[in-house]
């Protein structure tokens, strides 16, 4: 199944540049694993704010909640998922 993934990062203002910038080391990763599995198939920034847009790609819901928790940053996340259905065209 493929799904529409948007996230909102709302990691806190306060949080140190130093713990910061190692969250986002690690979530470049986990993406990188994610990308190298065939979960994660595009992925792109929203400009002017701390967001992304997503198409994943995973067995079932629950297969993609255990992608999206893998994610360093998940416990600061706002996300919203769509699933996609094959429209009539594009078969």
């Amino acid at each position: 199944m493929e799904f529409l993934v948007r996230a909102e990062n709302r990691l806190p203002v306060d949080t140190p540049d130093n713990v910061r910038e190692q969250l986002r080391r690690d979530e470049r990763e986990r993406a990188m694993k994610l990308r190298e599995a065939g979960v994660l198939k595009r992925l792109w920034r929203v400009p002017g704010r701390n967001a992304t847009i997503g198409l994943y790609e995973a067995e079932d819901p629950a297969a993609l909640h255990d992608a999206l928790i893998s994610l360093p940053m998940w416990r600061w996340m706002d996300v919203t998922v769509e699933a996609l259905a094959t429209h009539p065209q594009e078969r």
